[in-house]
């Protein structure tokens, strides 16, 4: 089956074009039939030229960008809208997670049959260098969606996701939510449709200098606020697909 990468950058020009090679080394070895989008969500600086150099080396690497930001979740919808792939994932720029667990949850859908598998801090087998306020933050909000949705998921924010064509193609013109609350909307909706999701354990090496990287308070907080409204939206007045 053909295979889409997502992978939505910000200002990313010192690695991104590294890291664009590395994702394709890594599935060239298992696949040759892929393709790579750097949805680049309106950089300042020269990621859009880095992601274009890497294209140049290789077509299977596409530019996938635009001017204005959107957030995370934008770029991701906007990646989604122009994927051709049967199976469509997503993987943050920074490599925190190496590239090749893209072929093993790969590998574990097409023997499974599940419809979306998602990386997982939260699973037994996981191993995390990754600062303790975050690990705080994520073990709160998996303590929201358990009461908001009753979802059996532990972790829906690790920066590595599969779908189905299928499944994400009909979701993301449904997406609300542009920021970080964007993963929880795309699952709750996919379990909303049905779809069997698996989570899988991840190895994280935490590479940005602050505790959060890129993520402020204030983004927690539109987060909580976002996932509040996900949940009135889905649950409450069952307004998604009207």
């Amino acid at each position: 089956m053909r295979f889409t990468v997502i992978v939505p950058a910000y200002n990313e020009a010192k690695v991104i074009k590294e890291n664009l090679i590395a994702i394709r080394d890594t599935l060239d070895a298992f696949t040759p039939d892929f393709e790579i989008l750097a949805a680049d969500d309106g950089s300042t600086d020269d990621t859009k030229d880095r992601i274009l150099e890497a294209s140049a080396e290789d077509p299977r690497i596409k530019y996938a960008g635009y001017d204005k930001n959107r957030g995370k979740g934008g770029a991701v919808k906007h990646g989604v809208g122009l994927a051709q792939g049967d199976v469509i994932g997503f993987i943050d720029a920074d490599l925190d997670i190496a590239p090749d667990h893209l072929v093993r949850y790969l590998v574990h859908m097409d023997e499974t049959s599940c419809d979306v598998v998602i990386g997982s801090k939260m699973h037994k087998d996981s191993e995390l260098d990754y600062p303790p306020l975050r690990r705080f933050v994520s073990w709160g909000y998996y303590m929201i969606l358990k009461v908001l949705f009753g979802m059996k998921i532990k972790d829906t924010q690790t920066g590595i996701k599969l779908y189905r064509s299928s499944y994400i193609k009909k979701i993301a013109p449904l997406l609300r939510v542009s920021g970080y609350a964007f993963d929880i909307e795309v699952l709750a909706l996919c379990a909303h449709e049905g779809a069997k999701i698996d989570e899988m354990p991840v190895n994280i090496v935490f590479k940005r200098e602050a505790s959060f990287g890129r993520i402020r308070f204030g983004d927690i907080i539109k987060m909580f606020f976002d996932t509040v409204g996900i949940w009135w939206n889905l649950k409450v007045r069952r307004s998604y697909f009207k």
